[in-house]
């Protein structure tokens, strides 16, 4: 498999409907061998955005393409591409097996090739059980062994944590970083952080349609700042501890300071030093997920990689749809 054959490339993508500007001048990339979470509250464009890389909705301008080819352009494109944007719809009364048998064909693989795919995503000892019986977990693996039955080198998988029990999270989580491990691209969707980040490699983030964010996640997780929540009576001495911090009480309270990128041991030694009296001493971090609020609430414009923290300023083949509206 080679890396370029995974590499996909968003790149100035737009798109409207009516009035809705549901993507927005969208810019970003995806790298083989690593696990991409795209990220953004419900109505972000997320979906749409997705649905444009697969061809399913004409973009209004920009691209989308993989290896360098629209998706419509790949002569194979289940070879390159397994995506799931939608839960997984499976006929009631077919097994597991024959669910990807009806497949196979369309793909171009033999129905050997089912049975293997049954076997990746732990399925096989349930291969002649009926779909309609499996519980979400399973259908959530049989929906992916669909995506992967033409082995392709990218998979681009829409909230596909949505409604798994802890366990099934667990069990997703390991499989999506063997699947990079592989040297494939990996692109995953979530409305949730947290959802994703002991999963992801890397993070795009958007809010209305715009890019506001793009790093690897260890850069996201330095803009994560630390900051320590110091109150005293004295508010003299407390302005002056707080000047040395480099920082200073808040307008509203003077008697409460907020200093950044301090622990409560630096805050607590340096007020014992000066005499001071404390009467409230805490860590407020700013966690990933409190960063990624804060991101997708205040981002309304595009964001360069690695920007300034905020307030510091389906089926394997083509499936059908048909345009909607932005999500």
């Amino acid at each position: 498999m080679s890396t370029a054959d995974g590499h996909v490339v968003v790149d100035h993508l737009s798109k409207r409907f009516g009035a809705v500007q549901a993507v927005d001048d969208l810019s970003f990339e995806v790298h083989p061998g690593r696990v991409t979470g795209f990220l953004g509250p419900n109505g972000a464009g997320k979906t749409t955005t997705l649905r444009m890389l697969l061809g399913l909705v004409r973009p209004t301008s920009g691209t989308a393409t993989v290896a360098g080819r629209r998706y419509t352009d790949i002569p194979h494109p289940a070879r390159v591409v397994g995506a799931a944007l939608e839960a997984a719809s499976f006929h009631p009364g077919r097994s597991a097996r024959d669910h990807l048998r009806v497949l196979a064909p369309q793909v171009g693989v033999p129905d050997s090739r089912c049975d293997e795919v049954l076997g990746i995503v732990g399925l096989s000892d349930v291969a002649d059980r009926r779909a309609g019986g499996f519980s979400l977990g399973m259908r959530q693996r049989l929906g992916l062994a669909t995506t992967l039955l033409g082995d392709p080198h990218v998979l681009v998988l829409d909230e596909p944590a949505n409604g798994l029990d802890p366990e099934g999270i667990a069990w997703l989580r390991a499989f999506l970083r063997h699947l990079a491990g592989e040297g494939r691209t990996v692109l995953v969707s979530s409305h949730v952080l947290s959802e994703v980040q002991q999963t992801v490699d890397d993070v795009v983030i958007i809010a209305r349609g715009r890019l506001v964010h793009a790093s690897p996640l260890a850069e996201l997780a330095r803009l994560a700042r630390r900051t320590v929540r110091v109150a005293s009576p004295d508010t003299a001495g407390l302005a002056r501890l707080a000047a040395v911090l480099g920082g200073a009480p808040t307008p509203a309270d003077p008697r409460v300071a907020l200093l950044d990128d301090v622990d409560t041991a630096t805050v607590g030694a340096a007020a014992h030093a000066a005499g001071l009296e404390l009467h409230e001493l805490a860590s407020r971090d700013v966690g990933l997920e409190d960063l990624f609020l804060q991101l997708t609430s205040d981002g309304a414009g595009p964001g360069a990689p690695g920007g300034a923290p905020p307030g510091s300023g389906a089926g394997p083949t083509s499936p059908t749809s048909t345009e909607g509206g932005a999500a």
